[in-house]
């Protein structure tokens, strides 16, 4: 048992009169002490629901991904103008909506912009339909590289997958956790920000409640993060709804020194929000999600937008990837993002970027397995 672990532990979990928050430092000790295996299972459960049921502050979640870049992977920087996009998706899945996101990611590297996606398996606690799963149907299989060939497929073709299983092993040992304990932890909330790239990188991550936006505005600039999307997305997710008016928040910040008393106000002072509030009607669009079915129909009905063919799903990448060009500089407006990213579909363009992929991430598994 670990002494050290057990003071944090008691730290938050005193209850709802006594717990304190950990300063950051202490949240990066215990994920460590977490992912490492010197806590004991009993404590490790005891901390992450405990920690849920107190809420994280930044100054916690700033530890907690301090600590993931002391022992996780990361991509190397690679040679753009722009800062590489960083897509937060949560880990555990679709079970609702048909996911459109690999296409977008397609879209933009198509025009120049990287992309930096990360995950795993299927998980708990929603047991979804993970990204890996939807790249392995378009014919992109990330799970047998290692991170110096994914490097190799992210310098050639401008997409990155960081695939934790194979890249950041030390946290398989946390799903088990999870799934026992049937909520997410703020580990959870902390994966959507998570940035396994080394170098300029733009952060868009999805939310549900709006103290996590916060939450994220906050944790970014005390760590010195600049650019940052925040999109009230499907399920969870940095995908924009059809259903809804779409929220968006644009922040850029400032950074802050660490101190153990600042406040949430203070953090926030160095923070500037541009608030969007974006109408599918008004583009144009029927104002309904297409809904997941199978990971067979959802793969087959992404392979026809990537030809071009009209389809409702067709509608949900071309309001995304309008927004996307937008967001990242390649258009002026959303309207000229719309009409890109249509001329990219029909012209075969997003269809050649997926064959382009695929031989790049084929080519590199058989020189892996040539090696062997």
């Amino acid at each position: 048992m670990s002494t050290v672990f057990r003071d944090l532990l008691k730290k938050v979990g005193s209850g709802e009169h006594t717990a304190k928050d950990l300063t950051r430092a202490e949240a990066a000790a215990a994920i460590k002490m977490i992912l490492l295996g010197e806590a004991t299972p009993a404590q490790i459960g005891a901390f992450l629901i405990a920690h849920r049921i107190k809420r994280p502050t930044a100054q916690e979640i700033a530890g907690m991904l301090d600590a993931y870049d002391e022992l996780g992977p990361k991509l190397q920087p690679v040679k753009c103008k722009r800062s590489v996009i960083v897509l937060g998706i949560p880990y555990d899945g679709r079970t609702r909506t048909a996911p459109i996101s690999p296409v977008t990611a397609l879209l933009l590297t198509a025009s120049g912009q990287p992309v930096v996606m990360h995950g795993g398996d299927c998980l708990p606690t929603k047991y979804g339909v993970p990204l890996v799963d939807i790249w392995q149907g378009l014919g992109v299989d990330w799970t047998g590289l290692s991170l110096e060939k994914t490097q190799q497929v992210f310098e050639k073709t401008g997409i990155g997958f960081v695939y934790t299983p194979q890249h950041f092993p030390l946290t398989n040992s946390i799903w088990e956790y999870r799934d026992q304990l049937g909520k997410r932890p703020p580990l959870a909330t902390m994966e959507l920000i998570w940035c396994p790239y080394a170098g300029n990188a733009h952060i868009i991550a999805g939310f549900v409640h709006p103290p996590t936006e916060t939450l994220f505005q906050s944790t970014l600039a005390l760590r010195g993060l600049t650019q940052l999307t925040t999109v009230k997305g499907l399920e969870g997710s940095c995908e924009l709804p059809r259903d809804r008016t779409a929220i968006i928040g644009i922040a850029t910040t400032s950074k802050l020194d660490e101190t153990s008393n600042i406040s949430i106000d203070n953090i926030l002072d160095n923070v500037s929000i541009e608030r969007l509030h974006l109408s599918p009607r008004d583009y144009g669009f029927t104002t309904k999600n297409v809904p997941l079915v199978t990971l067979e129909e959802l793969t087959a009905d992404m392979q026809r937008v990537l030809n071009g063919k009209p389809s409702d799903l067709m509608e949900t990448a071309l309001w995304n990837g309008g927004f996307y060009l937008w967001r990242c500089g390649i258009c002026s407006d959303m309207r000229e993002g719309i009409a890109k990213a249509e001329e990219l579909f029909t012209s075969g363009a997003i269809a050649q970027k997926l064959q382009e992929l695929s031989v790049a991430v084929n080519s590199v598994s058989k020189t892996i397995f040539q090696s062997v």
